[in-house]
């Protein structure tokens, strides 16, 4: 049954998932750890860096180890949740792939119409939000924990959001790059 409300749950996110894959994630956070109870906000914030890290857009690998993990802590075994990483993926893939096979011809047709562009308007604020409330989502104390339990662990996540923001944003530092720095200094500043 799982198998089933996976594939749902996920094409609905792939459905009224604008934004790109940071867009998805608030909507995938959502579903997997608020409304189904999938797995735990912890390891949510684990599959958006796994996510991350790996190549691939972030939407569709995020929904690649969510479906895995929702299938393994169902109590299945590995090979199942394998298959509910198919599942998962798949069903993010579909809603776009029938939307471009069925609109491509006509949206390049249409695209300069003031209609389209009526619409294009409207979903820009929306993507924003979705971006926003991505970002507030990883907020949280597992990932930047909070001054009452570890006041140094708390400084240096807000170091490092900021060192961060700053190099991408101002300094233009490839993002890549910037990952790996982040990392380093976590290792080197958080080992504990």
């Amino acid at each position: 049954m799982i198998f089933f409300w996976l594939f749902i749950t996920f094409f609905e996110i792939g459905l009224f998932g604008f934004g790109g894959g940071y867009g998805m994630l608030s909507l995938i956070q959502h579903e997997t750890v608020e409304h189904w109870h999938w797995m735990t906000s912890a390891e949510f914030t684990d599959i958006v860096a796994i996510s991350q890290m790996t190549p691939g857009p972030i939407g569709i690998n995020s929904a690649t180890y969510a479906g895995y993990t929702a299938v393994k802590n169902a109590g299945f075994s590995m090979p199942m949740a394998v298959l509910g990483s198919a599942t998962a993926t798949f069903a993010l893939v579909l809603p776009s792939l029938i939307l471009m096979v069925l609109i491509s011809r006509m949206f390049m047709k249409y695209m300069q119409t003031h209609t389209v562009q009526s619409i294009f308007t409207g979903l820009r604020p929306a993507v924003v939000g979705l971006l926003a409330a991505a970002t507030l989502l990883l907020m949280t104390p597992d990932n930047f924990s909070t001054p009452k339990e570890n006041l140094w662990q708390f400084c240096i996540s807000c170091f490092l959001f900021l060192a961060a923001f700053v190099g991408v944003k101002v300094v233009k530092i490839n993002p890549i790059r910037m990952i790996i720095y982040c990392a380093l200094a976590g290792l080197v500043l958080l080992y504990e």
